[in-house]
This record gives C-alpha cells, structure tokens and sequence, in this order.
C-alpha cells in the first residue's frame, strides 16, 4: 500500500510511518521540521520538506496514488495558538482543506486526521463522549473542529474521512526540547534537565493519557477498515491523571527534583477525560497504562536527554 503521512519528523507521524514501513508499505511524508527533526525521519521514506498547506509543495504529490492520507502535521500547542494564531489556521486548517483536495483530485478514498480532545474545550460533564457538544477555548482547538467540518463536507465526495480525536499522547520519542506541547514530556525534560519543574497553571487540573503506541494502533485499525462518509472517534483510556500525580510520580522515580506552580496559559483546559466505546467496540484496547508508559518514558529521557548534553560539550 501507499500511504502520505504528515508531519513524520515529529513524535506521532514518526511512529506511524515508522510502523507502516516495517510492514511494508510505501510512505512519503510532508514535514518543514519546525518541531521535527530530520533524524526522526524513519529509514526509507520518501521526505518532501515544506508545508502541507503550500500549494507548490503540493504540486510534488499531484500524481501519486494514495491509499490513504493520514494528516498528522501541525502546530500542536493551544499556547502557542495565542502566540501566532495565522500560522496556526494555516498548519491546522488550511493544510487540512488542501489534502482534502488533493485527496479527492488523484481519488484517494480514505482520509485519516489526528484531531484533539481541545476541541471539547471544558465541557459540562467532564466524561465526554463523541456527542459532546465542543466548545473549543483555545485557537488550535478551532482550527481541529474547523478541520473536522472540512472532513465532513469532503465525505459526501465519496472519501472515508476519519477524524481521531486524541486526548494527551505521550511516550519514547516525544520532543523534549518543545516546553510548550505535551504535559509529560515538558515536566519530564525540566526535571531532568535541571532538577526543577515549573508547572503553568493549578495541580488540580487533570488529562487523560494514552499511550504513543496504543495510537499507532488506533490508526492501524482504520487502515484495514472499510467505511464510508465522516467518522469521529475519542483515542483515550478513560482515567483522570492530575498535574499532581504526574509530578509525584516523577519525583518519586527521580531524586531530588524540585517543583513550583506559577500562572496558567491562556485556553488551557482544567480537565476532561474520553469515553472511548465507540472504538472499543471496533475492537481497539489501550495497552499502556499512565504508569508503566510514564516508566518507559523516564528511562529514555535520561538516557536521550544526557546523551545530548554529552554531545554538546
């Protein structure tokens, strides 16, 4: 099969072309490796680097046959949305629009899109189903519900468009330079970098964490299913995990860390957490819990982060 996975330089895309081409599959990837990083890039991939939302770039995939798109790339940090919310309508947003596009030019007819749990903003009830009416806060919660809207209008043209709703992914290979995108990985870099945590925003806010490879997983499954017209799925494990018990946990496992609280960043949600039935019931169970990822995680970003502080002197 040929697959078009973005964003393969970064933490999720690099896992799923790394499984596709272990089973091998043929994958190219768009990456401009503004997160990414160029070693991430598995062995024998096809890179194009630029973005996904430059129609030249684009220009270099207008004949090629896809099995499947499965658009991962973009800007990933509600923080940084406040930041420079162009450039994040642009990777989150118009990206999406063109793929869909090129998907239904070359008549590629299945259409995968890694979509957020921020789209559900606070909800009311802090189990949300994928009937949860979203109320995005932040403006990369916009633009994956603006994205999702796009998939569903794009479905009636004959694509199978699923969109994943991802709640907070973590594990080996997360960036640990990027402290502005993933609650693990940023707690985690800090304390083994200098000992010190320094938490944006109240212990008591809480997220549900699913594994990196209970995704791949999750993204596996639709490849090898059949469908048609807009599908919304929560990728989740259905278990609060508060601030506070991320940093216990880190503390616990590394001596001598400190930690202090300081204030919060705009759209920041204080918690919720997936029901995730909809696809337990296609057959897909999260392997790996809060704890036993967070172990692996420790072990390799001691092992990561010392080696690259090696290196630099």
């Amino acid at each position: 099969m040929n697959y078009l996975v973005t964003g393969a330089a970064g933490f999720i895309g690099g896992a799923v072309a790394k499984w596709l081409l272990a089973n091998g599959h043929r994958v190219t990837t768009i990456d401009n490796l503004s997160t990414g990083k160029k070693d991430n890039l598995p062995e024998g991939i096809n890179f194009i680097e630029g973005n996904d939302y430059d129609a030249i770039v684009l220009e270099k995939i207008q004949n090629e046959q896809f099995d499947a798109i499965i658009h991962i790339a973009g800007q990933s940090s509600g923080e940084v949305s406040f930041e420079d919310p162009e450039y994040d309508l642009k990777t989150n947003t118009l990206s999406t629009l063109q793929l869909l596009k090129i998907a239904h030019k070359t008549g590629c007819r299945k259409f995968i899109y890694t979509s957020s749990m921020a789209v559900y903003g606070d909800a009311e009830f802090e189990l949300v189903t994928e009937d949860t009416v979203p109320i995005p806060k932040s403006f990369y919660a916009v633009g994956k519900l603006a994205s999702e809207n796009y998939m569903r209008i794009f479905s009636s043209y004959g694509i199978q468009c699923i969109a994943l709703r991802l709640f907070n992914v973590f594990g080996m290979g997360q960036n640990m330079d990027n402290l502005k995108q993933g609650m693990a990985s940023i707690y985690l870099a800090q304390a083994i970098k200098t000992g010190h945590i320094v938490i944006k925003g109240s212990s008591d806010r809480f997220r549900d964490f699913v594994y990196i490879d209970d995704v791949v997983s999750a993204i596996d499954l639709f490849l090898n299913r059949t469908g048609e017209g807009f599908e919304i799925y929560n990728v989740s494990n259905e278990r609060k995990i508060y601030v506070s018990d991320i940093i216990n946990y880190i503390e616990n496992c590394l001596p001598n860390i400190t930690h202090e609280y300081v204030e919060g960043t705009p759209g920041d949600q204080h918690g919720i957490y997936g029901n995730s039935n909809r696809l337990r019931e296609l057959g897909w169970t999260p392997c790996v819990t809060f704890e036993e990822g967070m172990s692996r995680m420790i072990v390799w970003g001691k092992k990561t982060l010392n080696a690259d502080m090696q290196a630099k002197e």
